[in-house]
């Protein structure tokens, strides 16, 4: 069994910020499906390739992931390795994605939270770049709204997040990580 966490924050006022990253991912890799509601998450289900799928998005807020997640974990008995964050990364620019596994947080504060709460740094992310802008409050600039330009080159990169999801496992990361890092 695979979870796969899109990290954003809930409510029409974060729809297409650069924090609601992972929920954006998720949203066009499922397309209009009907979320289920459990431990103050939505989730949906899929089989894909023989593999049950769980699709998260937590929804208490950023800051707040890790105990969502970690409700996940226990109640489906998900291994470490069988986990896929997908999250935003000032560091990259805007639309470039990069696969980590065993890293730090990195200032992302939704990271932090699921490290402390999982007792690990193990499990695989997926970052997606949005770029940042110095001159604004970090709060503010990830709490902005997606420019068109800055959605036309992240949904050029949508194909490679679908194929990430679809192939990530523990035995292809390295594999995956050649590829597109």
């Amino acid at each position: 069994m695979k979870l796969v966490v899109g990290l954003g924050n809930p409510g029409k006022e974060y729809e297409l910020t650069r924090h609601n990253m992972g929920f954006y991912m998720l949203d066009n890799y499922l397309g209009d499906v009907k979320w289920s509601k459990k431990f103050n998450g939505y989730y949906y289900e899929k089989n894909i390739n023989g593999e049950k799928y769980i699709f998260l998005k937590p929804l208490s807020y950023m800051n707040l992931s890790g105990g969502v997640v970690r409700e996940y974990v226990d109640y489906y008995k998900i291994d470490i390795k069988d986990i896929l964050v997908i999250q935003d990364d000032l560091d990259l620019s805007v639309g470039k994605i990069r696969i980590k596994i065993n890293s730090s947080a990195g200032g992302h504060n939704g990271i932090k939270d699921i490290i402390n709460c999982l007792g690990t740094n193990a499990f695989i992310r997926l970052k997606i770049g949005v770029s940042q802008d110095r001159s604004i409050d970090t709060k503010d600039y990830v709490l902005g709204k997606l420019s068109k330009s800055d959605i036309t080159l992240i949904n050029e990169r949508l194909n490679d997040v679908y194929n990430i999801i679809e192939n990530f496992n523990y035995n292809d990361i390295d594999k995956l990580m050649c590829k597109y890092n």
